[in-house]
């Protein structure tokens, strides 16, 4: 590990169904680049794929407040706040944290969508099927197939590699969560809800694949579109023909590059 010559530490926050040890290649890199890193997972998640494939159980009812407390008391209150870079629902609890004063910059790839976004696209709804699909899963992780996985993450990569991932970052994911963002624009204090408006908070990267089946495209646009009515440093990049899995397929480091320099160019 090179020494870290950067001020601002980076924390990697995953998603649903993606175990945060897939983060090593971008911690790698980035500590290549004088950063000091860290992968923590969320609350239930255990060190390694295999044993947390065998303890599904310790995501039941984990939802978004628990992630998002899970994350700001292991931030804490340092006199140097982290840059973040959080994927699908790592990047919805990276805006939380960002708009909560825990960052000082924040990039949110794909990120799942926010309260106040009204775009549903059928891609969206069947990816998440697995999970809507059946009411009693909002208390339980619920796993993907290989099949499954395919058309949520892997839909433009070959079955080789979309199986190969599959089988080597695939977790139990947590139910509630999912269900929180379907129903967030029926409650008004739902934990889905993100200040958009905020002046006194630091920069933020949203991006989207265009292929993304997961949160397309249409989601991010409108989740920018509202943060675009406040004041705060907020921009968008899209990557052609991505899907979710551009953090972990053979592409991932074109996306890391693009946030490693988007930090750079924030004098981070």
């Amino acid at each position: 590990m090179s020494q870290a010559t950067k001020t601002n530490p980076v924390i990697f926050i995953h998603g649903l169904w993606i175990h945060s040890a897939s983060w090593q290649p971008w911690q790698e890199l980035f500590q290549s680049h004088g950063y000091a890193t860290s992968a923590p997972g969320w609350p239930g998640d255990a060190e390694t794929v295999a044993q947390t494939r065998a303890h599904p159980d310790a995501m039941n009812d984990i939802g978004i407040e628990q992630i998002v407390e899970h994350y700001a008391d292991l931030i804490g209150t340092p006199e140097t706040k982290p840059l973040l870079v959080g994927h699908s629902f790592g990047g919805l609890i990276a805006q939380e944290l960002l708009a909560g004063g825990y960052a000082a910059a924040a990039v949110a790839l794909e990120p799942a969508g926010i309260k106040g976004v009204k775009a549903l696209p059928l891609a969206q709804l069947r990816s998440a099927f697995p999970v809507l699909g059946n009411p009693a899963n909002r208390h339980r992780a619920v796993s993907l197939t290989t099949k499954e996985f395919k058309y949520a993450f892997g839909n433009t990569l070959a079955d080789e590699e979309s199986d190969s991932l599959h089988e080597s970052w695939a977790i139990p994911g947590a139910g509630l969560p999912l269900f929180q963002v379907a129903t967030a624009n029926f409650h008004s204090h739902s934990p889905a809800k993100v200040d958009t408006h905020l002046a006194d908070r630091g920069p933020l990267l949203l991006t989207s694949g265009t292929d993304d089946h997961v949160v397309p495209l249409k989601v991010t646009k409108e989740v920018y579109e509202m943060y675009q009515k406040g004041p705060a440093d907020t921009e968008f990049h899209l990557f052609e023909g991505r899907g979710h899995s551009l953090t972990i397929d053979s592409g991932w480091r074109d996306v890391a590059d693009v946030a490693l320099e988007w930090f750079s160019a924030k004098g981070f």
